[in-house]
């Protein structure tokens, strides 16, 4: 028999895996087909593998496609944003009694700080916007704002947690994490879940609120940048160290030996991440190249306008993702901590003024030419923070809200959302919701229902239990705001 021709010591076969840590042995995996590499593995049970990501067809007629969840990091104020409070304007700088509950702890009055903008009113539905929100007031007739919502925790990161996934515990895969689950995506050269930072960092708890927590590595958030050289801003499922250690094992000898034990479940899914991270290589430049689009374009997101440029580009991005067929993105605005997100402890004129003037044009952009490409009506947009704040002083001086759960407003837009409404209600002060409340765990069975799933049918088996991301008791989506 003809021995295999030898190279740096080495057969041509063992040359190409070893070469370049593996990298062109998954050039050849990828000429070779789709997802070769793990579909050569097995699941414990010996059944052959199946690709997590491939695209399901919902339970139900879905009214959206795709989600974009604009996430305002820290809790923006609801009374100087969408939540008009006229009563508490006059109270400014007076002690009034009302129960509070931030990390200043539990309180029965505070110094009254009244809102620092004006509202106005915006569309033919008349409905009133603060002057921090001058471009999406022309935007509310595609809105409906919930006034009504409260959660669980004042603390950033147990509240964050409980929004992405419905728990305040670390563990559990986030909303983005059930959608892909639930649905798969159509386009397998692109992650089905993408995560956009701010450009300061990312939030407190980190990658627990984009995690696919109990379920495979496969449904987790991939982050991506709107900035810079495609190919060296993409963030693969798999972090370096993953990377590192699937690369050795392909590169080993006996690597078909390996693909074939009983355990490596996990292990499949790893490799297709890792596939998929080398398929963005060739697909997301495409799906990153701005110059693709017009000048008219660019300027309708603020692009190359100075503040709003950073998160211009993020909301563009996502709009391109979404025509290419990727079910969820969460764009992140605000980062790291203090006055670098929405939490104005000290300042609500400086932090506001700052995000929302970085957001503002960009946001109204994102739905203007969602609308006018056909897209909005199956593209579910959905804008928010972990909690609102108090309408009081946190400290003796200055004009700071701490933060507060008991009331707070969010708005969706877009895939089977009526528009030009508000509902639910907070009290005249703005301290808590009082008329049709909602849980965040509310917000998350609107989410699932207008994509297509049941939210109290949607489950996962993890440690003797049916999983839900609502939880055990049946949840109802807002229908009050479904169209």
């Amino acid at each position: 028999m003809t021995q295999p021709r030898q190279f740096c010591g080495r057969t041509r076969r063992e040359w190409l895996w070893e070469t370049g840590a593996g990298f062109p042995a998954a050039a050849l995996a990828g000429m070779l087909g789709n997802d070769f590499l793990a579909r050569q593995s097995r699941a414990a049970d010996g059944s052959a593998w199946t690709n997590p990501m491939a695209p399901k067809a919902p339970g139900a007629s879905p009214k959206a496609k795709s989600v974009i969840f604009l996430f305002m990091y820290g809790g923006p104020s609801h009374v100087d944003t969408f939540d008009h409070k006229p009563d508490l304007y006059p109270l400014d700088g007076k002690t009034i009694p009302v129960k509070t509950f931030g990390r200043g702890g539990h309180r029965n009055q505070g110094r009254a700080v009244g809102p620092k903008w004006q509202f106005q009113p915006g569309g033919k539905c008349g409905k009133l916007v603060s002057d921090l929100f001058p471009n999406l007031r022309n935007r509310v007739d595609d809105i409906a704002f919930v006034h009504s919502f409260h959660a669980e925790s004042p603390i950033h990161g147990s509240a964050m947690l409980m929004m992405n996934s419905g728990r305040v515990l670390s563990g559990f895969p986030c909303l983005g994490s059930w959608v892909t689950y639930g649905l798969g995506t159509p386009n397998q050269n692109l992650p089905g879940f993408v995560v956009m930072l701010d450009r300061t960092g990312g939030p407190i708890s980190g990658p627990k609120n984009w995690s696919s927590g109990f379920m495979p590595a496969a449904y987790q958030g991939t982050l991506l940048r709107a900035t810079g050289n495609a190919l060296n801003d993409l963030n693969p499922v798999l972090s370096p160290a993953d990377q590192r250690r699937i690369l050795d094992r392909l590169g080993q000898k006996n690597h078909e030996h390996l693909l074939t034990r009983s355990d490596n479940s996990e292990l499949s899914a790893r490799i297709a991440s890792y596939e998929l991270a080398y398929k963005m290589q060739a697909s997301a430049p495409e799906a990153v190249d701005f110059s693709r689009e017009d000048q008219s374009t660019r300027d309708l997101y603020g692009i190359g306008k100075g503040r709003t440029d950073d998160f211009g580009r993020k909301c563009l991005l996502a709009r391109r993702l979404v025509e290419r067929g990727t079910r969820f993105i969460q764009i992140y605005s605000g980062g790291a901590h203090n006055d670098d997100n929405w939490d104005a402890h000290s300042d609500i004129v400086r932090n506001h003024e700052k995000h929302a003037g970085n957001t503002d044009l960009p946001i109204a952009g994102l739905l203007t030419d969602l609308k006018r490409r056909g897209m909005l009506d199956e593209t579910l947009v959905v804008w928010g923070g972990e909690f609102g704040r108090q309408p009081t002083a946190e400290y003796a001086q200055g004009t700071g809200r701490d933060h507060n759960a008991y009331g707070f407003t969010m708005w969706l837009a877009g895939g089977g959302i009526k528009g030009g409404i508000a509902h639910g209600a907070t009290d005249e002060l703005g301290s808590a919701a009082v008329e049709n409340r909602y849980h965040v765990k509310n917000l998350h069975a609107t989410v699932l229902e207008l994509m297509g799933l049941d939210p109290n049918g949607l489950s996962y088996f993890y440690g003797g239990l049916d999983q839900k991301l609502v939880g055990v008791e049946p949840v109802e989506p807002i229908r009050a705001i479904m169209a």
